[in-house]
């Protein structure tokens, strides 16, 4: 059995840290953790007759695409919700953790996510007057726990972004950059719609009336929809800042060229003088101005030298050079 804790607490305090599945169901004031990692089909159901869990809610529990969701059956609570790490190649890493609630116990099944729930369940135990308060507080701890991890996320995508948009204001980007912005931007409308989701989640939690969801354990779970809100209004502007990137970048590299294309033909109109000069004295005719004086050839010289000069200070106060 892939069980990574299996505990019985009474009053907030752990009674027994190896519980077995076998074991006799809680008592007053009692209620079991039950923390399983990746089980497979006959595992988890020897956990569904255990605690008399729902067929499609164990369906979903053992399946890895599910979106986060709320769903009442009869007198218990299923939530789904995702976890989000960053990966290799600009990749987000997605896994799931299924959570089954009911008045006596809270199971968590995770799928296709390494990081564990130690954490959690040392800082609730280590509070026994907030663990004293049921299963419904071990979810929201679970809840909090997972849409924390996504401020570090968006914390390292955010520092990708600015890189790339003050590389797009220094030069266009290149090929494999623009590809790598329709790959992030691809990952963010994901990662937006899977915080959206599990803000939906949270609000109903905090808001509508659900089996083994106490009314003192609602405006917690408000809290976590003011987390996951955050994170989905950050995504939605990590999204609109990565298109925005390739559209500025054009504008830009637009401004240079035309700033260039300036420059040549201001060059081209100074080289233009000195050029239709030589190329009439080239001609080779007879009766050419100042042909035959002595300082004609200088004079000529000078001529096309006065001209560029002027030509060159206008165009320098126009911006163009």
């Amino acid at each position: 059995m892939t069980i990574a804790a299996a505990r019985r607490y009474r009053s907030g305090s752990v009674i027994d840290r190896q519980l077995s599945l076998d074991a006799g169901p809680a008592g007053e004031g009692e209620f079991d953790w039950i923390g399983l990692v990746e089980p497979t089909a006959e595992e988890m159901e020897q956990v569904q007759r255990r605690y008399e869990l729902h067929p499609l809610a164990v369906e979903d529990a053992l399946g890895r695409r599910q979106m986060p969701k709320a769903e009442s059956y009869a007198h218990q609570l299923f939530v789904v919700v995702k976890t989000a790490s960053f990966g290799e190649d600009d990749r987000i890493v997605y896994g799931q953790t299924a959570i089954f609630l009911g008045h006596d116990f809270v199971v968590s099944v995770r799928q296709g996510n390494a990081q564990g729930h130690v954490e959690v369940r040392s800082w609730l135990e280590a509070v026994p007057d907030r663990l004293s308060e049921g299963p419904d507080i071990v979810l929201h701890g679970l809840l909090d726990f997972i849409v924390d991890q996504y401020s570090p996320l968006l914390d390292r995508l955010e520092q990708i972004v600015d890189e790339m948009e003050d590389a797009a204001v220094a030069s266009f980007p290149r090929p494999d950059s623009i590809r790598r912005i329709f790959r992030l931007r691809r990952e963010m409308r994901r990662f937006e719609e899977v915080a959206g989701r599990t803000e939906e989640v949270a609000g109903k939690l905090g808001q509508v009336p659900l089996p083994c969801i106490d009314e003192h354990a609602r405006p917690y779970f408000r809290d976590i929809y003011d987390h996951a809100k955050r994170a989905e209004s950050r995504a939605r502007w990590l999204t609109d800042t990565l298109g925005n990137i390739v559209d500025i970048a054009g504008l830009l590299e637009q401004s240079r060229q035309g700033d260039i294309s300036r420059q040549l033909a201001g060059w081209a109109a100074i080289l233009a003088v000195p050029t239709a000069i030589a190329g009439i004295y080239g001609m080779n005719f007879e009766w050419m101005p100042e042909l035959h004086a002595r300082y004609g050839y200088f004079v000529v010289l000078g001529v096309m030298a006065a001209i560029c000069t002027g030509l060159f200070i206008r165009f320098r106060r126009m911006g163009w050079l």
